[in-house]
């Protein structure tokens, strides 16, 4: 198989900052062109912004030249191609509005009624391409009245409840510093949107695809019956263990910590087997899951007990002899340096268009491995209005007129 999934797919891309952009990554990993619109007047993408930069001399925190690159926008930019656009100017909208009209798919991150007040919302556009599937995430989604309310990372956490899932019971909300709300609502978009361009295919009409940031997380939330839980006497927060699935959490050993999953039968005496207490298989206090979970804080303090004596390499032996379900805690650099992670393409090294790659410096791939072409996201992300004269000539526009449009600023 010679090509990706979404090759011939083109994909107009109207999304800043991490959720859309995101999306749109993902897109272009599986193989679609992915055409960025981004605002000269306002310095493109906010991601361009972001500190740090790679620079000619490696990372710092603020520029040093025009060809410095964010480390965020060298992540999310990969496999795109940029025009600039300012879509207050009417020639400008009226640019993207040609770039839509043989495109298959649009992808934005505004907030709810930016697009029609812009002119430029799926029912404006659709007349013009009957067939384009409109995928739009915003903080609360298109329907219902929000108002201005701001839908930053940390406001969906927490309005989603994933604040008070993690951490010990009666101590503050938990952040939890992968931006999740951010990254589960693009996860949600590429589903909906492929599904939407499978309905086109057979069926020659769009749609318009509306994710919610606070949708997509609480779903998630939602997934644990926590009112039910708890309603039975299982507390929300249970801090480093999970009682009802004793036992199961993480321990700390003399230099470094361990997670333990073993809610089974099997691999509760697994990891009984493993701690030396072999004498507790098949007793009243361990033997069934009802009972372990009874007597979870026991369980659990023996395991702690017998953690806190050894290394981390000493009891992660111990462990995996017995075929109990533990692993280290990584810490995130040694996690990304996985070097099965990054053979299958999940993890990559990130790229600068001029300076090429600095050591440790890496990204996400496309958690997927298809047997056909592989996908790819190793390429640099593109310059502000990179593209911005190729694209023009593409649409048919003579270079008056693309002269025309580069004093008004599209480049």
């Amino acid at each position: 198989m010679t090509t990706r999934p979404l090759e011939g797919k083109t994909v107009i891309d109207l999304t800043t900052a991490l959720s859309g952009p995101y999306a749109t990554l993902l897109l272009a990993g599986l193989g679609a062109r992915v055409i960025k619109v981004e605002n000269p007047t306002r310095g493109g993408d906010t991601s361009r912004n972001n500190s740090p930069y790679v620079t000619e001399g490696g990372l710092s925190l603020s520029r040093t030249s025009d060809d410095d690159m964010s480390v965020s926008m060298m992540l999310r930019g990969r496999g795109k191609e940029s025009i600039a656009l300012n879509l207050k100017d009417p020639e400008h909208r009226d640019v993207l509005l040609d770039l839509i009209k043989s495109a298959d798919i649009v992808v934005d991150n505004y907030s709810a009624g930016v697009t029609k007040r812009l002119g430029i919302d799926y029912e404006t556009v659709r007349p013009l391409n009957p067939k384009i599937v409109y995928t739009s995430i915003s903080g609360f989604g298109a329907t219902g009245d929000h108002g201005d309310r701001k839908a930053m990372d940390t406001i969906v956490q927490a309005l989603s409840g994933v604040m008070t899932t993690a951490g010990e019971p009666g101590e503050p909300p938990v952040r939890f510093g992968l931006p999740v709300g951010d990254l589960v609502a693009p996860l949600f978009a590429v589903i909906g949107t492929l599904s939407a361009v499978l309905q086109a295919e057979h069926t020659g009409e769009g749609q318009h695809v509306d994710v919610s940031m606070l949708g997509a997380l609480t779903s998630l939330v939602a997934c644990e019956p926590f009112d039910a839980l708890e309603s039975v006497g299982f507390p929300l927060r249970t801090g480093a263990y999970v009682p009802r699935l004793a036992p199961f959490g993480t321990f700390r050993a003399i230099d470094g910590w361990f997670a333990v999953t073993a809610p089974t039968d099997q691999f509760s005496a697994s990891v009984l087997k493993a701690i030396g207490r072999s004498d507790l298989l098949g007793g009243a206090e361990f033997g069934s899951r009802d009972a372990r979970v009874a007597n979870a804080d026991r369980l659990h303090g023996l395991i702690a007990g017998w953690a806190a004596e050894r290394t981390l390499n000493e009891a992660m032996a111990s462990l995996s002899a017995h075929g109990a379900p533990a692993a280290p805690v990584r810490s995130t650099a040694e996690a990304v340096r996985d070097p099965d992670v990054q053979q299958r393409g999940e993890v990559v090294p990130l790229v600068h268009p001029k300076f090429g790659h600095f050591d440790g410096l890496y990204g996400s791939g496309l958690p997927v491995v298809f047997s056909g072409k592989p996908s790819d996201l190793s390429g640099p992300a593109p310059k502000l209005g990179e593209h911005t004269d190729a694209i023009l000539r593409e649409l048919g526009y003579d270079e008056e007129r693309i002269a025309s449009l580069r004093l008004e600023r599209v480049g």
